[in-house]
């Protein structure tokens, strides 16, 4: 795919989208009847992320070709993943704790509908301790049944034994040389076919986001649940927008002097696309392709980095439950002091790191953020109504610092 066609694919999707949200305004039944379409495309994006995660995972490592050489990279990458999650934490909580957008905003009428409304969310608080989150991301490394990984997409066991697999073959020679090599190729296959599927994104992402909103609208509470909610929705705005804006680009620049602008633009596919599927995981493959063909990141960097980064690294999933549980307490008078918004941050980054890469996955770790500290659970249906928006824009941070990522982790590779 040419870089002129690339730039107009671009074109055709930002086009797509905005398109979509207009005739979900002028014609909201037209625009739900499209779901299929975007289902469709979804499902296409999503077959494609077991097998892609499986190979480029082994295909990196066997690229390296000594098992020994992984232990930069993968430290480097780990410790990339935790500092921007923990700064986007920080970021979060310094926004909501200036704008203060619960206080005098939710009036008590709309607190006890909006409370009903989440208490079906409320059943699925699991262990809210420290402990027993570290030992549930623990348990996440591990699977007893690959194939039931697979079809779960638990993606952390699979990376897990990718990188053990394919490190022990590095250890065995020209004995599994046929072996490694049809790895190589098949990776190399399903790239291809993510070119293939890109050239179906506009039309794909077009019937997505059409449907989506066309529901709101039909529902006719888009703009009053806006006005409700909008000192919140603005201020989990204003904290992705500071983290994908200044910080991830700050990091960028200082560690690969590479321009943020022209990163961001040679991004720009991965980033439309993760806000329309509002998945990191559906989104892999063409991150992948993205980092590759476009921002010119080495093979071994994205296949091993951002495979792992759409598993851990949510940075716009933390920041936004650290915002919503200070929100909630704001809201209904609960104030916290500074040693529990210290658990909020702590909570928050560890339960966005065990969040699935699948649409408002972040309100079910949320119940776990607002429980570590004694908030009433029923009150996530505060920010119900607008998560789905939400989650698309934070979800495009994530994969926004995935591909910073896989630049910054680059370096660390041997040459």
């Amino acid at each position: 795919m040419t870089n002129n066609h690339t730039s107009h694919l671009t074109l055709y999707i930002l086009g797509a989208i905005v398109g979509a949200v207009g005739l979900a305004f002028l014609s909201p039944e037209t625009a739900m009847r499209l779901e299929v379409g975007g289902d469709i495309f979804l499902r296409l994006l999503t077959m494609m992320v077991v097998p892609l995660v499986m190979a480029s995972v082994m295909s990196g490592i066997i690229g390296l070709g000594d098992v020994r050489k992984l232990g930069r990279p993968g430290g480097a990458a780990v410790a990339y993943y935790l500092t921007t999650t923990a700064l986007a934490v920080v970021v979060g909580l310094i926004m909501v704790n200036l704008i203060r957008p619960g206080v005098g905003t939710v009036d008590p009428a709309t607190l006890e509908a909006m409370a009903a409304e989440g208490e079906g969310i409320a059943t699925q608080q699991g262990d809210t301790t420290l402990g027993g989150i570290f030992r549930n991301l623990l348990l996440m490394l591990f699977t007893d049944n690959l194939i039931a990984a697979a079809a779960e997409t638990n993606l952390l066991a699979l990376i897990v034994f990718a990188i053990i697999f394919a490190g022990m073959l590095t250890t065995m020679g020209q004995r599994v040389s046929a072996l490694c090599q049809m790895i190589v190729q098949v990776n190399d296959a399903l790239l291809s076919f993510i070119l293939l599927l890109m050239r179906l994104a506009p039309a794909g992402i077009f019937c997505l986001v059409t449907a989506r909103f066309g529901e709101a609208q039909a529902e006719g509470n888009l703009m009053l649940v806006l006005q409700q909610t909008g000192a919140y929705f603005l201020t989990v705005l204003a904290g992705l927008a500071v983290h994908a804006l200044l910080t991830l680009p700050l990091i960028l620049w200082v560690f690969t002097r590479r321009n943020p602008f022209r990163f961001t633009y040679q991004m720009s596919q991965a980033l439309l696309t993760a806000f329309s599927t509002a998945s990191s995981t559906a989104t892999l493959p063409v991150t992948m392709e993205c980092a590759v063909t476009k921002a010119g990141i080495s093979k071994r960097s994205s296949e091993f980095v951002l495979p792992l980064g759409a598993t851990i690294n949510m940075d716009g999933t933390a920041l936004y439950e650290a915002v919503a549980a200070i929100f909630i307490a704001q809201a209904i008078g609960f104030e916290l002091g500074m040693t529990q918004q210290v658990v909020v941050a702590v909570t928050a980054t560890l339960a966005a790191i065990g969040a699935a890469g699948i649409p408002e996955a972040g309100l079910v770790t949320l119940v776990i953020v607002l429980g570590a500290v004694g908030l009433p659970i029923e009150y996530i249906g505060l920010i119900l109504s607008v998560d789905w928006l939400l989650d698309r824009f934070r979800t495009a941070v994530n994969a926004f610092g995935d591909s910073v990522g896989s630049a910054v982790v680059e370096r660390t590779f041997d040459t």
